[in-house]
């Protein structure tokens, strides 16, 4: 299973995307999806260096493979207070959907997932769903059907 409830924060405290990356991955960390946060969370800001994850609309999809990852994982979290992300419409990001692959991403899992997530936030009603959501239940109803097979 790519999210469930332990993996989604509807109350994400974080001033700057640094800060939420790494909130999102100790969530991964204590559901045992990667080993260590200091390595993934270094390998996601890589990521960011070379290009934005913002996305637009609110929203950010920071992402990374790393042999810190145990296995594909989808980490949500949302926060009423706007975070800087250098995104492509300039604006502040409040939904941030960071996803995790292992180094040895066979068949393209991190693809997959990417095309499966940017084809749901291209649905205004998606989009607003998880922006009026607010239990863990409506969104993973939300992302429900994200898969990697």
């Amino acid at each position: 299973m790519l999210i469930n409830k332990n993996l989604v924060t509807l109350n994400l405290k974080a001033k700057t995307k640094e800060e939420a990356i790494k909130k999102l991955a100790e969530l991964a960390q204590k559901e045992g999806k990667i080993a260590s946060v200091d390595e993934y969370v270094k390998c996601v800001l890589e990521r960011e260096k070379a290009y934005t994850t913002g996305v637009g609309n609110g929203i950010a999809i920071p992402h990374g493979k790393s042999k810190t990852v145990k296995e594909a994982v989808i980490v949500f979290g949302k926060t009423s207070d706007g975070i800087e992300w250098n995104s492509l419409d300039g604006k502040p990001v409040n939904l941030i959907f960071l996803l995790g692959v292992p180094e040895e991403n066979v068949n393209n899992v991190h693809l997959k997932i990417l095309s499966q997530l940017s084809r749901k936030l291209m649905n205004d009603n998606f989009v607003e769903i998880l922006k009026r959501a607010i239990t863990i239940e409506e969104i993973l109803n939300a992302l429900s059907d994200i898969r990697v097979s």
